[in-house]
């Protein structure tokens, strides 16, 4: 079965109407019809909460988060085990530490990790990617 981790990037997408939403929208219907195991890490969810505060304020980023805890992902924890795993590919990587997180729940799921971000590119040999 198909396994799923969503980074900020894809949810941002989808939340503002960008060019790749329908994508995304298909594939959490897809996800939501199927019964397909979907993952968010908190420190992603963080960086949806802060985009829309920036951009929208308190209003809109409350918004926002009440409507991703609707969506058929489940919220991850950063425990000890998926920070040193997403400090070991910081380490070695040129990515942002919350695009490492992504990354480690994705390999730690064995998911295929869903984003716009092309900083994964890099990656691409150790985590399979959901390109949006």
């Amino acid at each position: 079965m198909k396994r799923y981790v969503f980074d900020s990037s894809a949810l941002i997408s989808y939340f503002d109407g960008e060019h790749n939403a329908e994508k995304v929208a298909d594939l959490l219907e897809e996800i939501n019809e199927k019964g397909l195991d979907a993952f968010l890490c908190v420190i992603n969810l963080g960086e949806i909460y802060y985009h829309f505060l920036r951009t929208g304020g308190n209003h809109i980023s409350d918004e926002i988060f009440k409507l991703t805890k609707t969506l058929p992902i489940k919220i991850i924890e950063a425990n000890v085990e998926l920070t040193l795993s997403a400090g070991r590919i910081k380490a070695f990587n040129k990515m942002s530490y919350a695009d490492c997180f992504a990354a480690a729940l994705a390999e730690s799921k064995r998911a295929f990790l869903v984003s716009s971000d092309r900083e994964f590119k890099q990656i691409e040999n150790k985590v399979k990617l959901y390109w949006i």
